[in-house]
């Protein structure tokens, strides 16, 4: 049985050393210089002392960042990826939480992070540690004690406190999603990915880790080119891409501005997306457009190792339907369970609830907030077990198939009703004329407030949403944007469409 992600890269090394792995615009990194260069690193680590404890790779997104990762895996410790475009202010909450004693740079971030308050760990620098010489014996004896439940990486998510939540993730979740997720989307030696998230994002691993299992290679896309839809077609046909995992932002806005009349990625097959519900008249255009290529909309939280579950696109949907998330990937379990929690009745709503080894291990150094989502099954009475509540609202439909429908935060009471604000979403980007639409509630002024990016006159606009809404769900403002603003992994940013209604609301 396998326990070590490790074990990907080493098997791929004997059978293909020198194919490309990891690639960007500047660098090729193969599969032998990956490893050779995630093993100096970890014989350095051990030699300074470094083991059972966070080791945070600060570099830009570039392929010697993916190697810095392994490179902590190998020494026993587990990495925490932080990059150049992430503010100061947070990077500097992160490092209060985690209390590194080590950090890999490059030359641009090492600036950076000698400016940070409080850290007085030390400074590696890639091309040096990575140079270092390779020392077996302390490798061999690290390996001989690592179990499949020791943590690789943690990842930092947005706090309700204003402070960063650490993921603590662990060989196991991580070895069981690579498997589910590879076996459910065909990933192969021949697949070649494009990656679109940050690397500090687990959105990531559905590169990095099937590229190490399978010998298949990853394009890593700058990210400049997601405000140029043709330019980034383009850079799927020259790197022949033949695989996506996308957030639904970054497919639509290459399908919203009509690129796919023009060109379309002639060598894709695979495209996974997830992280938003996508848009039925947008996602008609992507499978006008590539008829023979399999979609599948995927689904889940960071504190589950990425995804949880999956649905492959078969059939048509009509424009007031949702893709549904689907079926639960090997060895997960998906509950829902309603205010009492117990099983709501068929056809009712109910909070996603999550179990089996995706688990994650919890929030680092944060055992009260591990502690309210990590909790025990309420429909088991006999042993202890552990479920995580996602705040996600879901139903299955009349074909029995899960649906996302929104999350517990955008469920508000307006008027005496109840509303999920994704519904009013829904109804606005089903508009010809509407790119994107997103509501917020404003509780101060008892508000709802829509955002929309797209040619639609606003008063048109609301004029729609009457014939199709209930008068209790129409927005009582419309903002019209050009683009809907975006968090760093492509989620649409809430947070600062809500400062864009206050700065609104307050100007004369």
């Amino acid at each position: 049985m396998q326990t070590n992600i490790l074990e990907y890269l080493e098997a791929t090394v004997q059978r293909l050393p020198d194919k490309p792995a990891y690639c960007d615009n500047a660098v090729q990194l193969t599969f032998r210089q990956t490893a050779d260069a995630a093993r100096a690193i970890g014989s350095q680590l051990l030699r300074d002392g470094f083991y059972k404890e966070p080791v945070v790779v600060f570099m830009k997104k570039q392929p010697a960042a993916v190697a810095a990762f392994y490179g902590a895996v190998y020494a026993g410790c587990y990495y925490v990826p932080l990059d150049e475009e992430m503010p100061q202010f947070r990077i500097s909450l992160i490092c209060d939480t985690l209390g590194p004693r080590a950090v890999i740079c490059d030359e641009a971030t090492e600036k950076i992070m000698g400016s940070i308050p409080n850290f007085s760990g030390r400074l590696y620098r890639f091309s040096e540690i990575a140079a270092s010489p390779v020392d077996e014996a302390a490798l061999a004896a690290v390996r001989k004690k690592q179990i499949d439940t020791d943590p690789i990486y943690i990842v930092f998510t947005s706090g309700s406190t204003g402070v960063p939540k650490g993921v603590v993730a662990c060989h196991r979740s991580v070895l069981d999603y690579i498997e589910a997720l590879s076996d459910t989307l065909g990933f192969s030696e021949s697949t070649v990915f494009a990656n679109q998230t940050p690397l500090y994002f687990d959105a990531c691993l559905k590169e990095l880790y099937p590229t190490m299992k399978f010998g298949a290679t990853t394009w890593f896309v700058p990210k400049q080119l997601f405000m140029f839809p043709t330019k980034l077609v383009e850079y799927l046909n020259t790197h022949k891409i033949n695989t996506v995992c996308w957030v639904v932002s970054a497919l639509t806005m290459i399908s919203s501005f009509g690129t796919l009349d023009t060109i379309v990625p002639q060598y894709l097959h695979t495209v996974a997306f997830g992280s938003e519900v996508f848009p039925i008249r947008q996602f008609r255009l992507w499978r006008k457009a590539l008829p023979n290529a399999r979609f599948t909309n995927l689904y889940g939280p960071t504190e589950c190792t990425g995804m949880s579950c999956f649905y492959h696109v078969e059939r048509e949907f009509a424009d007031d339907e949702r893709i549904p998330i689907g079926e639960p990937f090997r060895n997960t379990e998906i509950l829902l369970l309603d205010a009492n929690d117990r099983v709501p009745a068929a056809g009712e709503s109910g909070e996603i609830c999550i179990r089996g080894t995706s688990l994650t291990l919890g929030y680092f150094r944060q055992f009260d907030k591990t502690d309210e989502v990590f909790v025990q099954n309420p429909l088991n009475h006999n042993y202890p077990e552990r479920i995580y509540r996602t705040g996600d609202i879901g139903k299955y439909n009349e074909r029995g198939e899960l649906v996302f429908l929104s999350r517990k935060d955008y469920q508000i009471k307006h008027m005496g009703h109840r509303i999920e604000l994704g519904e009013l979403d829904l109804a606005a980007s089903m508009l010809d004329g509407v790119r994107a639409a997103c509501a917020i509630y404003d509780e101060a002024r008892s508000k709802i407030v829509l955002f929309y990016a797209g040619s639609m006159d606003k008063r048109e606009l609301g004029k729609h949403l009457h014939a199709r809404l209930p008068r209790y769900m129409l927005p009582n403002v419309i903002h019209q944007l050009e683009a809907l603003p975006l968090t760093p992994n492509g989620k649409t940013d809430r947070k600062r469409l809500r400062q864009l209604h206050e700065e609104a609301t307050i100007s004369p």
